[in-house]
């Protein structure tokens, strides 16, 4: 949550997370593109709700990247320190997948040269880059997993992993990554 989002009244602070919560799943059926209405609606807020917090569309697409990636980042610890290294890493990589499936309904608006997003994939790595390489450093000192690849070059492998191509299934993405996440392991 953002610095502006801590200082906002607590009945603020709740719109902020339904709009947040209602694009998320507004864009995931509708795409990015859906009427504001559409958004509000769901939140169960009004439109000038919505724009007095959210006053252009890429501030909400950005809103519900980051949230994502934090919710990501967070998981992190709560993760290592209910399971051992090795399934808290597996079960964090499945986060990630699913956070990229989630992301590619917003894809589009994302890659597509508006500068309001040029922020983002900064923000993706300054936030998960030092979870993953905590996870990966435990799994690799458990003897779960080799230590030789680093937490940059494993998110971007799972990223072109789960990248959307032509006539080909998400799923596909998925089982592709348990294929390198099993040449992690150490036989």
């Amino acid at each position: 949550m953002t610095q502006e989002a801590r200082r906002l009244r607590a009945d603020a602070r709740r719109n902020v997370e339904a709009l947040i919560d209602a694009a998320r799943a507004v864009f995931d059926t509708s795409g990015v593109d859906a009427p504001a209405k559409e958004i509000t609606d769901r939140a169960g807020v009004g439109v000038g709700t919505l724009y007095r917090h959210f006053p252009q569309r890429s501030d909400l697409v950005k809103a519900v990247v980051r949230t994502g990636i934090d919710a990501l980042a967070d998981a992190g610890p709560e993760l290592g320190s209910a399971h051992p290294p090795a399934e808290a890493l597996s079960r964090w990589i499945d986060r990630y997948v699913d956070l990229l499936g989630a992301k590619r309904g917003l894809a589009s608006a994302l890659h597509s040269g508006d500068p309001a997003f040029e922020s983002l994939p900064g923000y993706f790595m300054e936030r998960l880059g030092p979870v993953l390489a905590e996870l990966l450093d435990a799994a690799s000192a458990d003897g779960a997993i080799r230590g030789d690849i680093g937490a940059q070059e494993l998110l971007e492998a799972i990223a072109l992993l789960c990248r959307p191509l032509p006539g080909r299934a998400p799923e596909q993405g998925r089982r592709m990554v348990a294929v390198l996440v099993d040449g992690l392991r150490r036989k």
